[in-house]
């Protein structure tokens, strides 16, 4: 009888035994499978993402004899630099490179300043008519800013703040072809993107306990000590990632800074006009006329152009690509 239980009791173990080890197997398949689909999505969306970038940088290192050798795709016959040389050329790069950077970096300081202040108010502050305020700073996400273009430029054409210029200088003051368009409307919170720079930064104070303010308060901080003790410090998060969206947006926008400059030049308004400087500038050392030019050889140099005005924004994001994932895992953006 002992011995009929025991080999019973052994039959069930060994198919235990068996089943987890099905059990087993059947998730280390499952992983696998998981594995190599999150692979193939991820190596798809990559190249999708970097196919653009990796071509510019291809053909920006052939010389010029390989836009017509069908044996060369990807990989240059001739490597040359010669192309970023005469891009650099054409759009007086360290020029225009200070100028942007100048410019941006002012910007994303005002527009942080700015937003953070306003962002603040509408999270903390109780006042009369704050979500109808709140309202319309939503609706100048979604509103296009053509449709405030001519008012807009009309506006910094013949500036004037409550009719004090006019009083004063007899007319108002023109402040197109000068980055003090710029720097009004990030000053005063409407300018490029600041709707959403607003609406980030009331998400992270929205998401602050309201005992750390009320210990503070009880302490006798002011509102103002509140806010630049308490309030700025938990809010790093979010000011980084606002800094680098505003710095970034500002570095590509070409809308705005083609209609408040003229003859300043950054870097988005020189590659709108990078094609045609290239046709010019191959113009006049070959003496062809525009018609008679090589246009695979000027696109050619428009590649290496659009790599020399990105270039910054990569090294850019190499340094602080870190505290960027950190500061939008623990901002707004995500809850």
């Amino acid at each position: 009888m002992k011995d009929a239980t025991s080999g019973k009791i052994r039959l069930e173990t060994l198919y235990v035994s068996r089943s987890a080890v099905k059990l087993i197997n059947v998730e280390r398949q499952k992983r696998l499978l998981w594995w190599i689909v999150r692979t193939v999505l991820i190596l798809g969306i990559s190249f999708v993402i970097l196919y653009p970038i990796l071509r510019r940088i291809s053909t920006a290192l052939k010389d010029r004899a390989d836009i017509y050798n069908p044996t060369v795709v990807w990989i240059p016959q001739t490597w040359t630099l010669d192309n970023f040389r005469i891009s650099y050329e054409v759009m007086n790069y360290f020029q225009t490179l200070l100028d942007t950077l100048t410019l941006s970096g002012a910007i994303m300081i005002f527009q942080t300043v700015a937003c953070l202040l306003a962002g603040f108010g509408f999270a903390r502050l109780k006042f009369k008519g704050r979500e109808i305020l709140f309202a319309c700073v939503i609706f100048t996400i979604v509103v296009p800013p053509q449709t405030v273009m001519v008012p807009t430029y009309l506006n910094f054409k013949d500036f004037d703040v409550f009719g004090f210029m006019h009083i004063v200088l007899g007319s108002g003051i023109n402040l197109i072809d000068t980055y003090w368009p710029f720097i009004l409307t990030s000053i005063t919170a409407s300018g490029l993107k600041t709707g959403l720079y607003i609406y980030i930064f009331r998400q992270f104070f929205r998401g602050l306990p309201v005992e750390i303010e009320e210990a503070a308060l009880v302490d006798g901080a002011s509102i103002y000590q509140t806010f630049l003790k308490i309030m700025v410090p938990n809010a790093i998060p979010s000011i980084v990632t606002v800094m680098l969206f505003s710095f970034v947006w500002q570095w590509n926008d070409s809308y705005y800074t083609s209609l408040y400059l003229v003859e300043s030049k950054v870097m988005s308004t020189q590659l709108s006009s990078l094609a045609p400087n290239v046709g010019l500038y191959l113009s006049s050392q070959t003496g062809h006329t525009s018609g008679q030019l090589d246009p695979f050889y000027a696109s050619m140099l428009v590649d290496s152009g659009v790599l020399l005005a990105i270039l910054p924004l990569i090294v850019l994001y190499i340094f602080v690509q870190r505290y960027f994932v950190e500061s939008v895992e623990r901002t707004g953006l995500v809850g």
